[in-house]
């Protein structure tokens, strides 16, 4: 089945461009909790609250007066303890008053010394603030411990070298290796804190289709999952359900049979917790298909073919299909679409048989 056909019969959820909230950037679904970074920067820095200020939110104030770190950054630096008022740790809600000192050490990681490499990127969408991408299964967003090279950032310093001097190349939010689907990557600084603010302030749009566990009937009683998620007590790794967790909100918007016991689901973020959505399934007990994390063995009632298939499926079957945002220079409503991807496709029609 070819992946317009498979829109055709599975029709996507017509939900129409919203407001919502996608959560911190760079604490989005599907990848380990890192803030979206600035340029790096060491040293101490300080500000005096002047009149002008008070009564202003700490995150929100700190995110103007140090220049070149977003309000995430500064919400990170609060919680890590790197940003005080009058040297003491205050909430990042905290309202500044006049002559509060604020006092920022902070030595933020840069990709100065990441090479460009000539790695193949299916482009969307581009002018000359944004790029969007349809991110292939395997391409893990940015270098980190382990991976330096063969990277997204290393594809984007490649292919857009004005991007070297942003912090992480551009990059907004991000979606795990083994997911696919939809980025939207910034071409100047003013573009990507605008879109990192549209991701605070409830202005982006994404929707994700997965294959998961379960009866459509039985998933959509769980329409709306509210658990709170943070790092798993034990397995560093790994997310949990627990109750110190950061708030994390899944709305399913649409479960579709492909077999009596696995559907095609739409879902929605209201908040972008790593790995959110696989979470959240499994939580409920309609975990991801080739989840490796969360997930579970495949369940009786299939054929041979249908178990061997989802037995040995590579990766969790999560696609970010849909991304809107608004486009930070013209103002206008900018909408996706990333069709199935063919492996997804391939298991439906196993499903089919």
């Amino acid at each position: 089945m070819t992946a317009d056909n498979i829109h055709t019969k599975y029709a996507l959820t017509d939900t129409p461009f919203e407001m919502i909230d996608d959560g911190d950037a760079f604490d989005m679904d599907d990848d380990t909790a890192d803030d979206q970074d600035a340029d790096s920067h060491d040293g101490e820095q300080t500000y005096t609250v002047q009149a002008s200020d008070v009564g202003v939110r700490l995150d929100k104030l700190g995110s103007t007066v140090f220049d070149g770190f977003s309000r995430a950054n500064i919400q990170k630096f609060i919680d890590n303890g790197e940003l005080l008022v009058n040297g003491m740790i205050v909430k990042p809600k905290y309202a500044v008053k006049s002559g509060d000192v604020l006092t920022l050490t902070a030595s933020l990681e840069n990709h100065s010394e990441d090479l460009p490499e000539n790695i193949a990127i299916d482009v969307v969408y581009e002018d000359d603030a944004v790029i969007v991408i349809n991110k292939p299964a395997g391409l893990v967003v940015h270098p980190g411990a382990g991976n330096r090279t063969g990277t997204l950032v290393n594809a984007l310093l490649y292919h857009y070298p004005d991007v070297a001097h942003l912090p992480r190349a551009g990059l907004v939010h991000r979606i795990d290796k083994d997911t696919t689907g939809l980025l939207v990557i910034a071409r100047t600084k003013t573009a990507q804190l605008d879109l990192i603010d549209q991701l605070k302030d409830k202005s982006v749009y994404r929707l994700y289709q997965c294959i998961a566990l379960g009866a459509p009937h039985d998933i959509m009683r769980h329409a709306r999952i509210d658990a709170p998620i943070g790092r798993h007590s034990t397995q560093r790794t790994k997310m949990a359900v627990k109750d110190t967790g950061k708030p994390a909100v899944t709305h399913i918007l649409k479960a579709v049979a492909l077999h009596e016991r696995y559907s095609l689901c739409d879902v929605q973020l209201e908040t972008g917790r790593t790995h959110q959505i696989r979470v959240h399934l499994s939580h409920v007990g309609h975990p991801l298909v080739g989840d490796k994390v969360y997930g579970t063995s495949p369940r009786a009632g299939l054929t041979d073919a249908q178990r061997q298939a989802v037995a040995t499926f590579p990766r969790q079957a999560l696609h970010a299909h849909t991304l809107g945002f608004i486009h930070p220079i013209s103002g206008e409503s900018m909408k996706f679409h990333a069709p199935l991807p063919a492996d997804f496709c391939a298991l439906m029609d196993v499903f089919a048989d």
